[in-house]
């Protein structure tokens, strides 16, 4: 037996997968956060013209020219943020694009501020890098929303970034733009780096995303296909900087693990950018309509829900410890609110990534075989 590297011992398997291992599986997902609709029709094409004519060689390792040109124009009219093509890196999802960001960046002994709760992704990359993670609370009585003043309190010596997500996984929480740019300023004057996960910022209802980099250059924007496009699979994504010398470093953790990303997607990801947006405003549509109708719900059997503003999670307030697994037994699968941060005890995440028809049910079986049964 060969002892695993240290720095793995410390990682837990995803408590989100983990769930889907202990209900059946008729049970109604309310645990993954994947919508449910399918690519749409103009990418699928441009992704099987990419095949009929054997474009399946390796691209650039920072991804073909075209797509980064895309995406450079699109942060300058959607974010306002300046962008060079050579400082973009297409990568295998958002997540990669993490991952690239703490090994390039964080060292033992560095502090990382992170929103409590956030995805469970971000502790385990910091751990990975030797980082240290300092929480900072998102308090339920501010809407889950990160507040600069709370950040500001947190800040040390060792602080070396901060991860911001907003729309926010687990809470469907978005900042409001004086927090984001007043920790853009922080990251200024107490230089530190900003790691800004946006991969949900077309899911939004009756806001706007405020992107960190419009306000400072000590920020890396990630971002990516799979939740906008339900590209989920493809694993396409990218990341931006606006200085050349983080995007070097960051492409050698990108270069040796991945080498590009995958050619056909990088096609379908282009398709994306420039074809029609219909499909994206139609399911922003129905995700608006299922967050309506599973936060009244769970108003209705008394759990206290904050009205999320983005992304397609909600995080009531649930004290029953037994309760994610006596809905998984009644057959309905949620993820303990834990999972994300020790602020996140006495709450469950769901996702309403899941037709409208299937939350309804799902919340018929909570009332009546959990909270009545």
């Amino acid at each position: 037996m060969i002892n695993p590297a240290s720095r793995t011992k410390s990682i837990e398997l995803s408590l989100i997968r983990k769930m889907f291992e202990v209900t059946n599986p008729n049970a109604i997902n309310l645990g993954i956060g994947e919508p449910d609709f399918d690519v749409p029709e103009n990418i699928k094409n441009a992704m099987k013209r990419s095949i009929d004519e054997n474009d399946t060689h390796y691209t650039p390792n920072k991804g073909y020219i075209e797509l980064r040109e895309e995406i450079s124009k699109k942060f300058k009219k959607e974010n306002d943020i300046n962008t060079n093509p050579d400082d973009i890196i297409v990568t295998v999802g958002a997540s990669e694009g993490l991952y690239m960001c703490t090994q390039a960046f964080v060292e033992k002994g560095d502090e990382v501020l992170l929103p409590n709760p956030s995805f469970l992704s971000y502790e385990s990359c910091i751990k990975l890098a030797d980082g240290n993670i300092v929480p900072v609370d998102c308090k339920m009585e501010n809407e889950f929303k990160l507040k600069a003043e709370d950040v500001q309190e947190k800040i040390s010596n060792k602080t070396k970034a901060i991860i911001l997500n907003s729309p926010s996984n687990p809470t469907g929480a978005v900042m409001e733009k004086e927090d984001i740019k007043a920790i853009a300023d922080l990251s200024i004057d107490e230089n530190f780096l900003i790691i800004s996960d946006e991969i949900y910022e077309k899911i939004i209802y009756g806001k706007k995303n405020y992107s960190p980099a419009k306000y400072s250059d000590n920020v890396i924007t990630l971002n990516g296909f799979s939740k906008t496009y339900a590209m989920t699979g493809l694993r396409i994504g990218y990341l931006a900087t606006t200085n050349e010398n983080y995007t070097e470093q960051l492409l050698k953790i990108h270069q040796y693990n991945i080498a590009c990303a995958n050619t056909t997607a990088q096609r379908g990801a282009y398709e994306a950018l420039t074809g029609p947006q219909d499909e994206v405003e139609k399911m922003v549509f129905e995700f608006q309509k299922r967050r309506d109708l599973i936060i009244r719900r769970l108003n209705e059997m008394e759990y206290e829900t904050v009205n999320a503003e983005g992304a397609f999670y909600v995080f009531p307030k649930i004290e029953d410890e037994d309760f994610v697994m006596k809905a998984a037994d009644a057959g309905v699968i949620t993820v303990p609110g834990i999972a994300f941060g020790t602020n996140g005890k006495n709450h469950v995440r769901m996702s309403y990534a899941n037709s409208y028809e299937n939350i309804e049910k799902a919340m018929n079986i909570l009332e009546e075989r959990v909270v009545n049964g």
